[in-house]
């Protein structure tokens, strides 16, 4: 099976003064495959967020290796960077960054737009994303005029529609409700399995556990292996 992220040894540490130290990443060792969809749990500050952005390309890591989709991302520079992160990887932070003076539809649509796609195919697709996630009928409504949890569904699918071959989560159902999140997760469960990408998610939300192939712990920059038990509330589609 193809390798999507392989990271060994990777290291960043913030700060500058020995004393004010904070090593979050601590020699980091993680693979992870098409057609996977890996979670990451753990504590709070133990890395989790700085992994995904290293392996997003937003964060350089210190020391270590870390290649994405056969790229090392150290090595290219910034132009280079973007232009990868923009054609292959699909983003959905907890910050959301929606454009304030843009209605779902037109932020949803934003990468392709990105990418040169004419708007009205690119409006038309983001639809259909918006669809997914029960939000046809929010599709003119400005970022003020949406709820938190609606909010976010338009970040997951501006996320995903421009068929990037990795897509990174942090927390993407912490502001849904049971339901909601649920059917973003089988939407997420759906691309793994039926386009073969990979998908790393970042949660504290057990209720999710059941859609992942693998769940790993991290606490204090380290990973610490699988999940020992994973709790099963349904059926992922296979």
């Amino acid at each position: 099976m193809k390798v999507a992220v392989k990271c060994r040894g990777v290291t960043k540490t913030y700060g500058e003064e020995e004393e004010t130290l904070v090593h979050a990443l601590r020699g980091v060792d993680l693979e992870v495959n098409m057609g996977e969809l890996l979670m990451i749990v753990g504590p709070s500050g133990c890395g989790k967020t700085t992994l995904l952005s290293i392996i997003s390309g937003i964060l350089r890591h210190d020391e270590g290796e870390c290649h994405v989709l056969d790229h090392d991302l150290n090595k290219m520079d910034e132009v280079g960077k973007t232009s990868f992160r923009k054609e292959n990887i699909g983003f959905i932070f907890q910050a959301l960054h929606l454009i304030p003076s843009l209605n779902a539809m037109e932020n949803a649509s934003l990468p392709l737009i990105l990418q040169g796609i004419e708007p009205e195919e690119a409006y038309s697709k983001a639809e259909e994303m918006l669809a997914k996630v029960g939000l046809e009928k929010r599709k003119h409504a400005l970022p003020s005029h949406l709820s938190g949890g609606e909010q976010q569904r338009v970040a997951i699918c501006r996320g995903c529609i421009h068929n990037p071959k990795l897509i990174v989560c942090d927390e993407p159902t912490s502001t849904l409700d049971h339901q909601t999140g649920m059917k973003v997760m089988q939407l997420f469960r759906d691309i793994v399995i039926e386009e073969g990408k990979a998908l790393i998610v970042v949660t504290h939300d057990s209720r999710i556990y059941e859609f992942a192939d693998r769940i790993l712990q991290m606490d204090d920059g380290h990973i610490l292996g699988p999940l020992p038990t994973r709790p099963s509330t349904g059926q992922k589609s296979r």
